[in-house]
């Protein structure tokens, strides 16, 4: 009962964090550095996952979603890349352009630790530079995607996922259990 109670204010503490559509962070490349998270109970360090693009706001490349750290542990901006050795956890299991346009695109990911989940991820040209927003199947609603909270096991080993996010039809938060 406790840890549905836990997993549950997790749910709403992620879909109140983060909004669906992230826009660029500002850096001189117009790439969307944050479409959605993985957070872990172990430290408050966290793999985001962005986009690279063009000036036109059109995913660059065959597989243009990458992964890195933001180590927050040490400070807000400190980043790394992903270790080789972190792919299988983190990295991706699919990663490729569905559809480019002018201003934008579609590209489909699968993450190694959910690779049976396709995510994907719609870039276009707002008002304030490049968009994205990531949409999957949470809880059998599709949905926007916020963030993958990771329940760690004592020792070695993942518990449980809460995947988090926005129903797209009402915006309402859902979130799913998942047992790996």
């Amino acid at each position: 009962m406790r840890e549905r109670a836990l997993a549950a204010s997790l749910c709403v503490a992620a879909g109140m964090l983060l909004a669906p559509v992230v826009h660029g962070d500002g850096v001189a490349s117009p790439d969307v550095r944050s479409v959605f998270l993985v957070a872990k109970s172990e430290n408050r360090n966290q793999v985001h996952y962005g986009v690279r693009l063009d000036a036109g706001c059109a995913p660059v490349g065959k597989e243009p979603a990458f992964a890195y750290w933001r180590m927050l542990e040490r400070g807000p901006a400190t980043i790394e890349p992903l270790l080789g050795i972190e792919q299988p956890a983190y990295g991706f299991a699919e990663n490729r352009l569905v559809a480019r346009t002018e201003h934008g695109g579609r590209v489909r990911v699968k993450l190694a630790a959910l690779p049976s989940r396709p995510i994907v991820i719609d870039v276009w040209e707002g008002e304030n530079g490049c968009a994205a927003t990531a949409s999957t199947t949470i809880g059998g609603v599709p949905a926007s995607l916020t963030s993958v909270f990771v329940k760690l096991r004592w020792l070695f080993g993942v518990d449980h996922l809460v995947v988090s996010g926005r129903a797209s039809d009402d915006g309402r938060v859902v979130c799913e259990t998942v047992k790996p």
